[in-house]
């Protein structure tokens, strides 16, 4: 599965240096990762009025944005990385996660496998 920050956001408001986007992928690429687990910057996740932004997706499980991260959220982006990673029906326990990707979900995405619902 990977994590991706967005490297674009400003927290800080608009010219601001370093963008703290670019800052946060950098300490979440730097941190310890689960095994399967990795991390890629990218350039917009289009999520410009909740930034600090990053998604998690997961082959065979859902996709989750989150929004209004602060500059010091690795730690829980990677926590929740692991969460998913590890989770047996591809969702994103509840309990365990930190509170910053509870308030700050922006959506959750099903999968393309996802079967179809009587």
């Amino acid at each position: 599965m990977t994590v991706f920050i967005c490297t674009t956001c400003r927290s800080t408001g608009e010219g601001a240096s370093p963008v703290d986007g670019a800052a946060l992928a950098e300490a979440a690429a730097a941190a310890q990762l689960p095994e399967g687990v990795s991390v890629q910057g990218v350039r917009c996740l289009a999520n410009c009025k909740r930034a600090l932004s990053a998604a998690m997706v997961r082959r065979n499980g859902w996709t989750y944005v989150f929004g209004d991260l602060a500059a010091g959220a690795a730690p829980d982006l990677i926590a929740g990385a692991a969460l998913l990673a590890s989770s047996g029906d591809g969702l994103m326990p509840w309990r365990g996660r930190p509170d910053s990707l509870k308030r700050g979900m922006v959506a959750r995405v099903p999968p393309l496998s996802l079967p179809k619902e009587p």
